[in-house]
């Protein structure tokens, strides 16, 4: 566990000191050459914000926020009820921060690759100047290969993501090391004060872009939230203190050694802290590492799609499962191809670590004050005092403004990059969510009352056909659209009708013995309701047998059985107070795109027929 939270949890984070001390001193220096006291100041900031923000508020406060095992934003709004909150409510507005907080973490997950390799690859430079116009292509290059590779699953790599990033630690220690015995001086970098004191000297201007800069270097600590579920709050932290944390700070502390020596160090002091021989090897562990903080960032995108999808945030999209022993091992194709595109965008544009840093933090500083103040509404729900839920989180929220006010100064620099992006994915968020509202509203009042439809039954029985038929439905009452629609237009039912609704609910898991609820509506007729928690993937032939397999279902309901799917075409209609034209527009669109219904479900497509209805919005 400790071995894989290195991997997948630290690499995006443990990777940082190939840019963020660069950019922080540059900062400080205002492009020039770096005095004593910017150094030793950017050292200190960075440190300090690795202790204050990574260690105190993620590692031990914000672990504690878990919704039984799983973290991440999702997870968290889950935790409030926030998807069930009505139009207009306090809960409504939090729903859609905490939209915006998933949405940032598509912009981020674009942003990091491309700075991580990009970042790698320029070590070349160091060696070899004249290979300088090649770093793109071969940036470029191995994202591509990274992004073909996805359709095979993340396990081949996992194996390496370990044991990899455990050598790349303890050769940040080991090329730390040997800086500050070049220059045991950077040590008063460890005084906090150092770093407070260069800020208030220097004025605004400059302090605001060197803790813009400086926040480069904690960029990756909100993965110890989102991946709790994977490996646990202990061996995280375990991880952390015990060797991520010392590894970067000692590192840190070398970088900044080897410019208190030679200032000129300051194209890229972390491959200057490496002997001449070992540049190029140290350039493809550099490499390595950042393609495995790469696939972390990519298979987050993944799992945090998934959670979405399966509390109604976004349209089904196809989801493969690389691995079929591994419920996190899944691969979505429509997910994997936009974000290469946005990813390799970021390289085209900017096209070096140094522009792209300005398009870097933005993203996640946000994220990170989203964070704390939905935390903080939790602890409240948990029942902990407003007074001490004030001081605590209100103290982490004032620190997460700050980065986020000296990172809005990039916009122009850059930062507009993962906000457009963001913009984009919480457009089609919210869009989805309102016309999912407004789709299931008209469902509730075209759809006939169960006793209604008895009535009917017994009034002018109809032809029955041999078998069983499970109709699919997206409530837990009424009588689906399709099933109406089916019996007006054919006057003939099975001889055994299940009405089956998969739900998810708001925790991570639902245990087998919970996985069914039936309740019989007449001698044929039978209401099943699935439950699953939005970690699990939903599959409508599991949940069945399971209603059998506990004695709530008869064994014969599922004999020849064939299901069916409502297909419905949703129709944008103009002059309607739902949304604007070109939202519905949007939706409608969405609507088509996405995964069928019956495949989503895991139904076998030999047994699904689909019955159309249109609907208007």
């Amino acid at each position: 566990m400790l071995l894989g939270a290195l991997g997948v949890v630290y690499g995006d984070i443990g990777t940082s000191p190939l840019y963020a001390f660069k950019e922080a001193v540059r900062a400080a220096s205002g492009g020039g050459a770096p005095s004593p006291a910017a150094v030793t100041g950017a050292v200190s900031l960075i440190l300090w914000s690795l202790i204050v923000v990574v260690s105190i508020k993620y590692a031990i406060l914000i672990l504690r926020a878990d919704n039984r095992g799983e973290g991440g934003i999702v997870a968290m709004l889950a935790l409030l009820g926030a998807r069930h909150a009505q139009p207009g409510t306090w809960g409504a507005r939090l729903l859609v921060v905490g939209l915006v907080g998933a949405a940032l973490l598509y912009g981020d997950g674009a942003v990091t690759p491309a700075i991580s390799v990009l970042s790698a690859v320029e070590g070349l430079k160091v060696e070899a100047p004249a290979l300088a116009p090649a770093v793109v292509p071969i940036t470029v290059a191995i994202l591509v290969g990274l992004f073909l590779v996805q359709s095979r699953g993340a396990a081949f790599l996992g194996r390496l993501f370990g044991p990899v990033m455990l050598v790349w630690f303890l050769a940040l220690i080991g090329l730390g090391l040997g800086g500050i015995l070049h220059a045991p001086a950077i040590l008063a970098a460890l005084e906090p004060w150092r770093a407070v004191a260069f800020v208030a000297e220097a004025g605004w201007r400059v302090g605001f872009a060197m803790l813009g800069a400086a926040f480069l270097a904690v960029t990756g600590g909100e993965a110890m939230y989102a991946d709790l579920g994977h490996f646990g709050a202990r061996p995280i932290r375990l991880a952390w203190f015990g060797l991520v944390l010392p590894a970067l700070a000692v590192n840190y502390l070398g970088q900044g050694a080897v410019l208190l020596a030679e200032p000129d160090a300051i194209e890229n002091p972390f491959f200057r802290l490496a002997p001449d021989w070992a540049h190029y090897p140290l350039i493809g562990l550099a490499t390595l590492a950042t393609v495995i903080a790469s696939q972390a960032i990519i298979s987050g995108a993944f799992s945090l799609t998934q959670q979405a999808m399966q509390l109604g945030f976004l349209p089904y999209l196809r989801v493969v499962h690389t691995a079929p022993d591994e419920r996190g091992q899944i691969y979505l194709p429509a997910v994997n191809w936009l974000l290469a595109v946005a990813t390799l965008a970021a390289v085209l544009t900017f096209r070096s670590s140094d522009a792209l840093a300005g398009a870097y933090g933005i993203a996640v500083s946000t994220l990170m004050a989203i964070t704390t103040l939905l935390a903080g509404l939790v602890a409240l729900r948990w029942g902990y005092a407003l007074p001490l839920v004030l001081a605590v989180n209100g103290a982490f929220l004032a620190v997460d403004l700050v980065f986020l006010s000296a990172n809005a100064v990039k916009i122009v620099e850059g930062g507009w990059f993962p906000l457009v992006l963001t913009a984009l994915v919480a457009l089609v968020m919210l869009t989805w969510l309102k016309g999912s509202r407004m789709v299931e509203a008209l469902r509730v009042s075209l759809r006939q009352p169960e006793a209604e439809f008895l009535a009917r039954l017994r009034r002018d029985p109809p032809v029955r056909l041999p078998g069983a038929a499970a109709f699919l439905s997206s409530a837990t009452e009424g009588i689906p659209l399709h099933m109406t629609r089916f019996l007006e237009r054919s006057h003939a039912l099975h001889e055994r009708l299940l009405i089956v609704t998969a739900l998810y609910e708001e925790v991570p898991a639902v245990s087998e013995g919970k996985r069914a609820e039936v309740v019989q509506l007449a001698p044929d007729l039978y209401r099943v309701t699935l439950r699953y928690g939005f970690m699990e993937a939903a599959s409508v032939p599991e949940g069945l047998a399971c209603a059998v397999g506990t004695g709530r279902l008869p064994p014969q309901c599922l004999d020849d059985v064939t299901v069916f799917v409502g297909h419905e075409t949703i129709i944008p209609r103009r002059n309607h107070s739902g949304m604007w034209p070109w939202r519905e527009a949007l939706f409608a669109f969405m609507a088509r795109i996405s995964e069928r219904t019956g495949a989503y479900f895991c139904v076998p497509t030999r047994q699904v027929i689909e019955v159309g209805t249109e609907i208007e919005i």
